[in-house]
């Protein structure tokens, strides 16, 4: 019966919760009992809150619904925040073992809006130390293992939560993106994860909300229903960050279009001539999933970006190291600090440190031709597709991939280089599944990118897509089989 439970997609458990055909007690129940289960092998969910207290909020979400009282889709349903994420009486760590005790007093703006529509916060999903790189491990915690093969890695920074959705132990995630944080991770999992527009999901609280614009929190799902539904509460103006997009839906589940993806224009962008390195398999994969949707209607067609790749990267550069590095300065007047901050992190901090304001603004009008150069694109396709990953999952002692096909990677994240035009661009992406390794453990994902604010449209193309890859979409990890 447990398992019964938590193999369910959220809008089964949510509708059943609601007619009371399941208790919001048995669910946390099941979910408690697999992650105990499970999650030891797998190490996606830390700082779990004991299971007296969940069960006692799950019985108080039942008198609710006793009483007539639902509070909205997420009644009762389990959640984990990802450790970027505040929620009151847990630490929000970032993975760092500096702030193993830093207990947030608040919920953050997201948290509050899941927790309005009833979800009851039972821990925190892990992550790498300041969500930098792909590959989630810290020293607090550990590294979390691949949902279909624990020996590799699982992706990042939201990987955490990607592992505890594939193996059921959520029934959905939330997470955050800012170089493919959200995506590389569903991608190696068989799962749908979404970067929303720039502005679509406000982050509160923060120190600044002008500038730090490149990451975003927002949604990981098992389905594209369950993914919309989650962005309608995740999303809205919230006017404490004056940049957060005011008009538009409020509501972005897809209603059925079987003629969706009939005449879809999709530019097909591949390793952009060759600039980014790819590992053997990957593009093919890509191209089988864009053959399919072209079956079913679409225009597919190759398509470039019109701009030297290799300048929109340096410019990337500068500004990754603009917004991470106060990130980290403001941890290094700690005691021993310096000793317990990854080498990465300081990296990003101390070239920040010698970033002078003219180069930033050049970086910032290279972006901007980029960003003209992407919307001169969109008035030729739909949406445009990229690989959502550059390699297939790497072993998990690794810290980085250090070369893909026999070609060096300069930096700690050229290896994830794929994930910056969405970003850099302010457009939401969106990781689908596309396929698996010839091995038939590893998953991979298709990138699917829209203009700047036309989320709706990409989760309408994307339940399209489902539908036509419906046995892919829903296999499951061994372990996560009765």
């Amino acid at each position: 019966m447990d398992d019964d439970l938590t193999a369910l997609d959220a809008e089964t458990l949510s509708q059943a919760i609601r007619a009371r055909r399941v208790s919001c007690r048995e669910l946390m129940q099941a979910t408690l009992a697999r992650i105990h289960r499970v999650n030891p092998r797998f190490n996606a969910i830390v700082n779990l809150a004991d299971d007296d207290t969940l069960l006692s909020q799950a019985d108080a979400r039942d008198a609710e619904l006793a009483q007539g009282r639902w509070r909205g889709w997420l009644h009762g349903l389990p959640q984990a925040i990802k450790d970027t994420g505040h929620a009151q009486g847990f630490p929000t760590t970032f993975g760092c073992t500096l702030l193993r005790d830093a207990v947030a007093a608040q919920d953050g703006l997201m948290t509050a809006r899941m927790k309005a529509a009833g979800c009851i916060v039972i821990g925190k999903t892990n992550m790498p130390e300041f969500g930098l790189g792909s590959h989630t491990f810290n020293s607090l915690f550990g590294a979390t293992g691949n949902a279909w093969d624990p020996a590799v890695s699982a992706g990042g920074s939201s990987g955490g939560a990607a592992v505890a959705l594939a193996q059921r132990l959520l029934p959905v995630a939330d997470g955050s993106d800012f170089m493919g944080s959200l995506r590389n991770p569903a991608a190696w999992a068989n799962l749908f994860g979404l970067r929303p527009s720039q502005g679509r999901v406000p982050y509160w609280p923060s120190a600044d909300v002008w500038v730090s614009q490149l990451g975003t929190e927002g949604p990981m799902a098992r389905s594209v229903a369950d993914l919309a539904r989650l962005l309608s509460i995740q999303a809205g103006h919230d006017p404490r960050v004056p940049l957060s997009i005011a008009e538009g839906p409020q509501d972005f589940v897809p209603r059925p279009d079987p003629g969706v993806l009939r005449g879809l224009r999709i530019g097909w962008l591949g390793d952009l001539g060759g600039h980014l390195a790819m590992e053997p398999g990957l593009l093919e994969v890509d191209e089988a999933a864009l053959q399919r949707l072209a079956a079913a209607g679409a225009q597919v067609e190759p398509a470039t970006l019109g701009i030297d790749p290799e300048a929109v990267w340096r410019a990337w550069l500068l500004w990754r190291r603009a917004l991470v590095g106060p990130r980290v300065g403001a941890l290094l007047g700690r005691p021993g600090a310096r000793e317990q901050i990854k080498p990465e992190a300081l990296w990003e901090h101390d070239q920040g440190a010698q970033l002078p304001f003219n180069e930033f603004m050049r970086a910032s009008e290279t972006r901007t031709e980029f960003h003209a150069r992407m919307l001169g694109l969109f008035e030729r396709f739909d949406l445009l597709a990229l690989p959502a990953t550059q390699v297939w999952p790497f072993p998990l002692h690794e810290r980085w991939p250090r070369a893909i096909a026999g070609r060096t990677m300069d930096t700690y994240h050229r290896w994830m280089e794929t994930t910056i035009y969405a970003t850099f661009a302010g457009a939401p992406a969106l990781s689908v599944p596309a396929g698996f390794h010839a091995n038939g453990r590893w998953p991979v994902g298709l990138q699917l990118i829209a203009p700047p604010r036309a989320d709706a449209l990409l989760l309408r193309v994307a339940a399209g897509y489902e539908a036509i890859n419906g046995e892919l979409c829903a296999r499951r990890p061994p372990e996560g089989q009765r």
